[in-house]
């Protein structure tokens, strides 16, 4: 079991398309991925559990990895949870 912490840098925070891209990545890995953060916790299967974390920018998010591949998964969900993204909401 792997544990790793990670801050939301997106300045519109963890909406819809960031959850996607978590979401998929977190589908390559042989391995079952939580999130935790504000008291809350949910799968990185579930889209809406992802999102009604409300993630803004400076959160941070407790990334636990358990599997066959889990430092590998870790580290990239935690990459794509610190990323800068270009698409804010209103900057299509």
């Amino acid at each position: 079991m792997i544990k790793k912490k990670a801050e939301i840098k997106n300045s519109a925070g963890i909406h819809v398309r960031p959850t996607g891209l978590i979401i998929e990545e977190a589908k390559k890995y042989d391995c079952t991925i939580t999130v935790s953060a504000k008291g809350l916790e949910t799968s990185l299967t579930d889209h809406l559990g992802l999102l009604s974390l409300g993630l803004c920018e400076g959160d941070v998010v407790e990334i636990l990895a358990e599997g066959k591949e889990e430092e590998k998964a870790a580290a990239a969900v935690a990459e794509l949870f610190e990323r800068h993204f270009d698409f804010p909401p209103g900057n299509t």
